[in-house]
């Protein structure tokens, strides 16, 4: 039986990691979300609002697991697409629940989508297909 490590999960493999600066489709699909909820007035999203976005939208098939979601955030911060902050602790605890982390577009974040967007309008590479900003 083959030993499952590190070494043969794919997120953790640096041999199948996409090239720097490409957006694979989950994360198209989240700003693609965190977009159209701030259309609606929400400018700020934390992580389970758009997980239920994602779930509920167009976007369905491209979240599999909360954890998936959440390092395609960390990614997204990471590379400049999404800026984050904690909301005050007092609020959560007068709710009775844990703090929220809010997260909303960042102008970069705009271009990326626009530039993966039109990469895929092209039919430069399909919806199903790592996207790569140029």
């Amino acid at each position: 039986a083959a030993r499952l490590d590190n070494a043969t999960i794919s997120s953790y493999c640096l041999r199948v990691r996409r090239k720097e600066g490409a957006l694979v489709p989950l994360e198209v699909s989240i700003l693609e979300a965190a977009l159209e909820l701030r259309q609606r007035g929400i400018g700020e999203a934390h992580g389970f609002l758009l997980a239920k976005e994602l779930r509920g939208g167009t976007h369905a098939r491209r979240l599999t697991a909360y954890g998936t979601l959440y390092k395609a955030l960390d990614r997204l911060e990471r590379a400049g697409h999404l800026a984050s902050r904690w909301e005050d602790p007092q609020l959560a605890a007068d709710e009775g629940r844990p703090r929220r982390r809010f997260y909303r577009v960042t102008l970069t974040g705009e271009h990326a989508l626009a530039q993966a967007l039109a990469i895929e309008r092209d039919g430069e590479l399909p919806r199903s297909a790592a996207v790569q900003p140029s």
